[in-house]
């Protein structure tokens, strides 16, 4: 049984199909139809009822596949004007030894460049893959409906596409592609590579030599694109992308695809923001499974979200914590520039994985072996301990008047030095305690030393099958030979003291992430339906009294407490409660009642207790509730940032009064295992507090992870019925962890500012 559809070709040579078509491949074929009717041309679809539909994410992949290895090309607008934009398409295109078939499209020439020119899509021979489109705002429209009647399952959008002339241009251009299931690239992008196929889409000349390689590149900025891709020869992009609008295919489509592709061991993106959280979380979720390193610079972290964040999870997290707790369930490194994302990329280009244990180096310098390590405990960069039998024999290696130690000081003098390096490395990589080496040395260009040095990381790296490094401590030297020649040779260069260590720290805390699902408490309700039916109606947020209700019914624990509105019935719960006491207000919209004055506590008597009643009730009403003192410990604080089409995740903060002055936050994705959760709070600057603290005992670790396990069953079952919870504080100390106030916003009160 077979599928037939023939577009406009004066052949009639038919569009390749497999199987039966998906609802988005026969829309493809349909906007086909629709477009050549339009024309007046011809379309005809045949289809076997008995075929089954094919899976929509293969349609995706065969539409990513068309996009960014493409059987064929055509060039929409090529020109043989030299430093034009539609000469530039020709001159890459063709650069890199791309083997398939390439397309002139321009009426104004018979060749350009050598290439056979046409004078529109609809006049060759065969039908392409893929379509660039080199024109100007004005003519995107009518060009992106011709690629669509040819046939064509991708397109690149170098234009803008914003044009005052042409009043939602962006928007009718992306109905199209989509009505049409047509892959674009931008617009206003500057293309891809495809150093695999040896294909180059873009409108600018980059004609140097670039090699294929393990690594991929997603940058929503063009400039980030320009940058790391046409810079660094030692990179080596098996595939970078300069995404643009992405009105179509997103980072998300771009990380899916090379993650596919099995070839690729890391992929940096540089994120402004994700468009399809949903499909983001599942390419995430595959790199982490088939072990490939995603390295992310996220830009626009400011908390956009603050002014209109009801609790104090919202106003300190903002969009930014969405990404961290993504990054952090899925492993994603996380950096801060452009530097520390290349060097990271470059370690993770080589094939190896550090072994367990820490870093071995190796100094050619006294002084700047130092530098290293005060940076090193700065940065959380640690050392491995290498056993006495390894330091002795270090030191049959080393000058009498060097130390055998690590990191080492290795220069001795220039006799031999060489095989010293190479010896005393391989020593510290033969040990148990060691992940993998490093030699910090300026190396550069035509100097003796600096060859010798690159010698003995090259001898040490052959000699082991850990992973060696080499850091410089300046990132200026002039080194581009020597270099790329050990990075060729499996030996990274990482330049510069920082963005090296940080890089070392990234490559050695990284670890394949089993994405196991965590295990629900046998305690907590399978389906919280009552809960979920209480959120429904409210119309305000939960009463604080109600609030730690709905915690305690997760297991969590609260204090004991009473909710009064007369001084009867606060007569009446000291009965219950006993003292020392805490009185806050219950007033309705007092979302935060230390702010303005509505807590007091420590109350030993009921007659201290009644005077502090009525003054309260004087400036904000009788409601108030009553509560038994939690004992004194460290404060934490417990959030919840949740936003439509994202997975809910959790914050794990400081806490108390001090939660919107320290930065010192922990987000994962909800729920969370124990393991999780413990490493969140190892995460925090905080935890020298919980360990014990200038006398003060350390806290029970163990019942703060399971406070934090069991809220975060309790976001993931109620995110889609809640926009805010906030737990602040959470007192915990040697006794266990006590959730003292709670706030808890539902779905139907979001404010808007």
């Amino acid at each position: 049984m077979t599928l037939g559809v023939f577009g406009s070709l004066a052949n009639e040579e038919p569009i390749e199909g497999i199987g039966g078509l998906a609802a988005s491949e026969f829309g493809h074929l349909k906007a086909v139809a629709q477009v050549n009717a339009r024309k007046g041309l011809r379309t005809s679809l045949s289809l076997n009822a008995d075929q089954s539909p094919l899976d929509t994410a293969k349609v995706v992949s065969r539409g990513l596949d068309c996009l960014l290895a493409p059987r064929s090309i055509a060039l929409l607008g090529a020109s043989s004007r030299q430093g034009s934009l539609g000469n530039a398409m020709v001159q890459m295109a063709r650069i890199g030894g791309y083997a398939g078939e390439i397309y002139a499209i321009n009426p104004q020439y018979a060749e350009v460049d050598g290439l056979p020119a046409f004078s529109d899509l609809q006049s060759l021979p065969r039908t392409v893959d893929h379509v660039v489109i080199g024109l100007g705002n004005e003519r995107l429209e009518a060009a992106l409906e011709a690629v669509v009647a040819h046939g064509a399952r991708a397109a690149t959008i170098f234009a803008s596409c914003v044009s005052l002339g042409l009043p939602d241009l962006k928007d009718r251009l992306t109905t199209i592609a989509t009505s049409a299931g047509l892959t674009i690239c931008g617009g206003n992008c500057m293309g891809f590579y495809n150093n695999a196929i040896g294909l180059r889409v873009a409108g600018f000349p980059a004609l140097q030599a670039m090699r294929d390689g393990p690594v991929g590149l997603i940058s929503q900025s063009g400039s980030v694109f320009g940058a790391l891709a046409h810079n660094d020869e030692r990179l080596r992009f098996g595939a970078a992308v300069s995404s643009g609008l992405e009105m179509v295919t997103t980072t998300a489509n771009y990380l899916q695809w090379m993650v596919d592709q099995s070839s690729f061991r890391a992929v940096g993106i540089f994120i402004e923001t994700i468009r399809d959280p949903s499909a983001f979380e599942r390419a995430l979720m595959c790199a982490a499974e088939r072990e490939i390193a995603v390295v992310a610079l996220k830009v626009g972290r400011t908390a956009k979200s603050a002014e209109m964040a009801l609790s104090h999870t919202g106003a300190i997290a903002g969009s930014d914590a969405l990404y961290k707790g993504l990054f952090r369930r899925y492993g994603v490194i996380q950096v801060d520039d452009l530097d520390e994302m290349a060097a990271t990329l470059l370690i993770f280009q080589q094939p190896r994985r550090p072994a367990k244990g820490n870093l071995a180096a190796v100094h050619d310098s006294g002084g700047e072996r130092e530098l290293v390590v005060d940076l090193a405990e700065r940065l959380g960069v640690t050392y491995a301990d290498p056993s006495a039998a390894t330091l002795d024999r270090i030191a049959s290696y080393i000058s009498d008047d060097l130390k055998a130690a690590n990191p080492l000081d290795a220069w001795g003098g220039s006799a031999n030095f060489e095989a010293v390096f190479a010896d005393s490395m391989t020593a510290l990589l033969e040990d148990d305690n060691v992940a993998m080496g490093a030699f910090f040395c300026n190396i550069r260009d035509g100097y003796f030393v600096s060859e010798g040095v690159a010698n003995a990381a090259i001898t040490a790296h052959r000699r082991t099958t850990k992973p060696v490094a080499v850091v410089t401590n300046y990132a200026a030297v002039k080194h581009d030979a020597l270099a790329l020649r050990l990075t060729q040779l499996g030996v990274p260069v990482l330049d510069g003291t920082q963005i090296g260590l940080r890089a070392l720290r990234h490559f050695m805390s990284w670890r394949a992430r089993p994405l196991t699902s965590p295990e629900r408490p046998r305690d907590i309700p399978e389906r919280p339906g009552t809960w979920r039916q209480r959120l429904s109606f409210a119309t305000s947020p939960l009463s604080e009294h109600e609030a730690l209700d709905l915690l305690s019914a997760y297991g969590i624990k609260t204090p004991r407490r009473r909710q009064i509105a007369s001084p009867k019935e606060l007569r009446e719960a000291v009965s219950t409660l006993g003292f020392p006491i805490a009185l806050k207000t219950a007033s309705d919209g007092v979302l935060h009642k230390s702010d303005v004055g509505g807590v007091i506590l420590g109350i030993s008597d009921e007659k201290s207790l009644l005077e502090a009643y009525e003054r309260t009730a004087a400036r904000l009403g009788p409601k108030a509730l009553l509560a038994e003192m939690a004992p004194k410990g460290v404060e934490l604080s417990l959030g919840a940032v949740i936003e439509d089409g994202w997975p809910p995740v959790i914050m794990v903060a400081a806490g108390g009064t001090l939660i919107e002055h320290l930065a010192d936050a922990a987000f994962d994705v909800a729920p969370l295992d124990a393991k999780r959760a413990r490493t969140m709070v190892d995460s925090l600057s905080v935890k020298r507090l919980l360990d014990g603290y200038r006398n003060s005992p350390p806290v029970e670790l163990a019942a703060v992870v399971e406070t934090i396990v069991r809220f975060s069953w309790l976001v993931s079952d109620l995110a889609a019925s809640v926009d805010e919870i906030d737990v602040n504080p959470v007192i915990v100390g040697a006794a266990g962890a006590v959730a003292v106030d709670a706030l808890v916003v539902p779905r139907s009160k979001r404010r808007i500012q």
